[in-house]
């Protein structure tokens, strides 16, 4: 292991230990309740963009992420819609359950399931095509290999982002948010954050391939 490796695992594990103390964790909590767009800024600002370096770590067994602090400003804003669409989509599962059209209605796992299943087919393909081109502008401007978003949009390989997407909505993403909408409603944009390990991971395993 590297020395970055070992500094890293120690952040992780006083990130872990401030969160899971009860002064600190009512501290966090309270103030991402309180300002809840702010709130899931900093929760993917932070978290996610942790899991963009973890997946940096395991894909090219480098740490350094290039526009590291950009990328994180992406993870931030990112962050905001996701929380709004958590409301949405939780608001809309939950009338659609009480007036009889979806079923279900009381049974948690049933409205967690349901909550995931269409956030992730109406909002999720968006919210990571937004990402995927995000981080390839930056890419490109860092490494000086074009300026233009234009440029991101059309080097993006579609089909085997799609196809991406095929098999990790069904797979892997309606299960992990299923369990996210089990959560109390403030520890689950702390969860998605942390579900950012797997989208880079994801994401930069599918860039590796375009």
């Amino acid at each position: 292991m590297k020395r970055t490796d070992f500094l890293l695992a120690a952040l992780g594990v006083v990130i872990i230990f401030l969160l899971a103390f009860p002064p600190t964790q009512r501290a966090f909590f309270g103030f991402t309740d309180r300002y809840y767009l702010l709130g899931g800024f900093i929760k993917f600002f932070l978290f996610a963009t942790f899991g963009d370096l973890i997946s940096r770590r395991i894909r090219d067994g480098d740490w350094r992420v290039p526009g590291l602090f950009f990328k994180a400003l992406v993870w931030g804003i990112l962050g905001i819609f996701i929380v709004i669409a958590f409301r949405i989509f939780t608001t809309g599962v939950d009338g659609l359950q009480e007036t009889g059209v979806l079923p279900g209605a009381g049974v948690t796992f049933l409205f967690a399931f349901f909550t995931s299943f269409f956030m992730n087919l109406f909002f999720a393909p968006a919210m990571m095509l937004v990402h995927r081109v995000s981080d390839q502008f930056i890419d490109m401007r860092v490494k000086k290999t074009g300026k233009s978003l234009k440029e991101a949009v059309i080097s993006i390989d579609y089909p085997a982002f799609v196809g991406m997407l095929a098999k990790t909505i069904p797979l892997f993403w309606i299960p992990a948010h299923t369990i996210t909408f089990l959560l109390e409603e403030r520890y689950r944009a702390f969860f998605a954050s942390l579900l950012g390990v797997m989208l880079g991971l994801l994401l930069n395993l599918f860039k590796k391939n375009a």
